[in-house]
């Protein structure tokens, strides 16, 4: 499975594309994205990072968790970088989320520290953290990032304010909307709406449409609005998009989510 993005907003531009592998150990499954990501600035300054492992343990017996362990390189096309280390946890260990890493100039002189907690907050430091174990140990540690506290009335769900509306459909917006937008699936709506047999039967629905479909393709499927770099083989955003979301007319945009009609 790839997925590809591209982001827009003032001053800055955000794309990348990942590829999954992953390995089943019976109690978990580990997934390792395999891809880049960029960020750029209207400066001209860039970042390109990595994501790490992610490990979803107790899949059958005991609480389901997951971590996240492994290194992350942060890479600035002007004078700094970063490297991160996320904490690979074991049984013995007290500090499963510990985050610990650094950053460095061209000539790799350490300017900072960083230690935190991948989900709690992340602090910044003159003094090595590479020996410590959390930033009340540090003095004049500067605060970075910290997580949003949970809503006052968290759904059933559990997801932030920001994450509850991601697939909200605004009145005007469904017009928009290319007939592929995942917004428009049957069966997220109904989840949403807590009509749970409506919803599993939607979605097997679609499953069926999507075998069937993929079994009258002759020559696989084209990517509509990116483009593999045949130098790096990243998929690049090609345009096109807003434009025919302007004008409204989305020909060549399969109905992935209507009845399947074989022609």
């Amino acid at each position: 499975m790839l997925i590809a993005c591209h982001c827009e907003g003032k001053g800055w531009k955000f794309w990348g594309d990942s590829n999954l592998k992953s390995k089943f150990w019976g109690q978990s499954i580990q997934v390792e994205p395999v891809g880049i990501l960029t960020l750029e600035f209207e400066d001209g300054e860039i970042f390109q990072w990595n994501k790490v492992t992610t490990t979803i343990h107790n899949l059958i017996l005991g609480k389901l968790y997951c971590s996240h362990h492994g290194t992350m390189h942060i890479k600035g096309n002007r004078q700094y970088s970063c490297k991160l280390k996320f904490k690979e946890p074991s049984l013995l260990d007290r500090n499963p989320h510990l985050v610990q890493g650094f950053v460095e100039d061209n000539n790799g002189n350490k300017a900072s520290f960083l230690i935190g907690m991948w989900d709690e907050s992340i602090y910044c430091s003159n003094s090595d953290t590479s020996k410590v174990k959390s930033a009340d140990q540090l003095k004049g540690a500067s605060l970075l990032w910290e997580k949003n506290k949970p809503a006052p009335n968290p759904t059933r769900y559990n997801l932030s304010s920001f994450a509850i509306t991601l697939n909200e459909l605004t009145p005007g917006l469904q017009e928009k909307l290319p007939p592929t937008d995942s917004r428009l699936r049957p069966d997220q709506r109904h989840l949403e709406n807590g009509e749970y047999e409506k919803a599993n039967a939607e979605k097997l629905r679609l499953e069926r449409r999507q075998r069937m479909s993929t079994k009258l393709q002759d020559n696989g499927w084209k990517s509509r609005w990116f483009e593999q770099d045949t130098e790096d083989g990243t998929y690049c955003y090609k345009g096109g998009y807003w434009e025919t979301r302007e004008r409204g007319f989305w020909d060549g945009c399969l109905d992935i989510f209507g009845e399947f009609v074989e022609t």
